[in-house]
């Protein structure tokens, strides 16, 4: 190897490649750019965050550095890692995620510890409804052997993603997909003793004020909840007569400023009912539990 060559060969290791995207990613986004760089840096060259720190010395080859220079450029552009990574972990497991559906959050999970909490482990009969990726029926179906789990949702790239992680998750023998309004699909295939649902609660406001990463990349649809943010209950909770009988559970999560009126929706749908408010661990109220009278 010549002067010049191993003077090439140590501009372009890990460890110098690594710094410069971080600066480039630092230039563009304020948040977390050396994670951001990591992670990316890691699926170019095809290994995991310790092997990429174990490799800072080795050269980087063109190959790998056409595979990394667009995703520096479109995570700068805003693109939101889970997109980039195609992958997001929720409650402990990995799901598959992409354009068009929206992508799991850590609060949401609120709305999987309710449910198990409130449900025994011989819970046969469950459904999602505008289920996105699949996150909370499959975390659910993944945590109760013996359920059977029918997800809907209105976007067929939802769809076609919550049968994918169906599939990946090793689930897909008791989990059916429909695609549709809420649980107007489901028909006479009720009653579930468990329902959850994560529907978009932003107002038109809001929406028009979220950052861009979430704005211009995750679809309106999963997160627009109307003028006031409760569009979306006034629309699911009428179609739930059919599938639902005394006992069922019903666990949704809101936003913490409408979660009282979302109660009110639940109690004028059955006005027998006592719903209850659940804390996330900011302490304001995020996930309602109401059970069918």
């Amino acid at each position: 190897m010549t002067r010049e060559e191993a003077r090439e060969s140590q501009q372009t290791a890990v460890l110098p490649i690594l710094q410069a995207s971080t600066r480039y990613l630092a230039s563009h986004r304020g948040d977390s750019p050396r994670l951001d760089a990591e992670l990316l840096l890691a699926m170019a060259l095809g290994v995991d965050r310790l092997q990429l720190y174990l490799q800072f010395d080795r050269p980087l080859t063109g190959a790998e550095l056409k595979r990394l220079r667009p995703l520096l450029r479109q995570r700068a552009a805003g693109t939101p890692m889970s997109y980039l990574l195609g992958s997001r972990e929720f409650y402990g497991l990995k799901f598959a995620v992409g354009p068009g559906v929206l992508i799991p959050r850590p609060d949401t999970e609120l709305v999987v510890e309710l449910a198990l909490k409130r449900t025994g482990a011989n819970i046969r009969r469950s459904a999602d409804l505008g289920c996105g990726s699949g996150s909370l029926g499959l975390a659910l179906a993944h945590a109760r052997p013996k359920l059977q789990l029918d997800l809907v949702d209105i976007s067929p790239q939802a769809t076609r993603q919550a049968v994918q992680n169906a599939a990946e998750l090793g689930l897909a023998d008791r989990v059916s997909v429909f695609q549709g309004s809420w649980a107007e699909p489901l028909g006479a295939r009720g009653p579930y003793e468990l329902v959850v649902s994560n529907p978009p609660y932003v107002t038109a406001q809001e929406w028009a004020e979220l950052a861009p990463t979430v704005r211009d990349h995750e679809p309106r649809l999963a997160l627009d909840g109307g003028p006031d943010g409760l569009s979306s209950y006034r629309e699911l909770l009428p179609t739930l007569g059919p599938i639902v009988r005394s006992g069922t559970i019903l666990v949704m999560e809101g936003d913490p400023r409408r979660l009282p009126t979302v109660a009110d929706l639940c109690t004028q749908q059955w006005p027998a009912g006592r719903p209850e408010l659940h804390r996330d661990l900011s302490g304001r109220e995020r996930v309602i539990v109401f059970e069918v009278p």
